[in-house]
């Protein structure tokens, strides 16, 4: 089985490739929708992070809204919070690369926004950056509700620039060029030699 790992910085479009790789039949564990999981309504990580952040938690769940202040702009507490996050995420992610093993397919894709930030293209046979210019970037995400220039900046900050995501991944696809050519070069990349060298090769991983 071929793992892929698929990356892009925020408002790179990323998610929009996600799910183009899913309506092709490719099964997608995506980091970032493990987190929801596990800071949701009962979710795994909700009394820890209640207990590393007291009062950011409510009705069993992360309360988002009195989380943030207490993570932006702090390294430390965002620190406190990747370590209580990441290693969750790793066991989710590890069980959905066994069950693809088992099911026989013929490739897994892992939708990490820091994949190389992480080292978790370390776990990839292939690696694929979603990307585009950083002013195409800028509209997309400023455009989001409650998004301003400061924290796109700080955001920006805890990730790879762009040249060196570009330069490390295997596969560079820009989002810019419209939808259409983005499928082609999944689907390329799909159709693409590659020599499986990661554990989960072998259904009994």
């Amino acid at each position: 089985m071929i793992v892929i790992g698929l990356t892009g910085s925020i408002g790179m479009g990323k998610s929009t490739a996600s799910a183009m790789l899913r309506r092709m039949g490719v099964p997608v564990h995506d980091a970032d929708a493990s987190v929801h999981r596990l800071t949701g309504p009962g979710g795994a990580a909700v009394a820890r992070i209640e207990e590393a952040f007291p009062g950011a938690t409510k009705n069993g769940a992360v309360d988002r809204a009195a989380l943030g202040p207490k993570v932006f702009g702090d390294k430390a507490a965002l620190k406190r919070l990747e370590s209580i996050l990441h290693p969750m995420v790793a066991a989710d992610r590890n069980a959905f690369l066994k069950a693809c093993a088992l099911q026989g397919r013929a490739a897994a894709v892992l939708d990490v926004p820091l994949l190389f930030e992480t080292g978790g293209d370390r776990l990839c046979d292939l690696t694929i950056a979603i990307t585009a210019p950083l002013f195409i970037q800028a509209q997309r995400v400023l455009a989001r509700p409650g998004m301003t220039p400061e924290k796109l900046r700080d955001i920006r900050s805890r990730q790879m620039p762009e040249t060196e995501k570009r330069r490390r991944a295997d596969v560079v696809i820009w989002s810019s060029l419209g939808r259409r050519p983005v499928l082609r070069a999944l689907q390329n990349t799909l159709t693409m030699p590659v020599e499986p060298r990661n554990r989960w090769r072998s259904p009994h991983a």
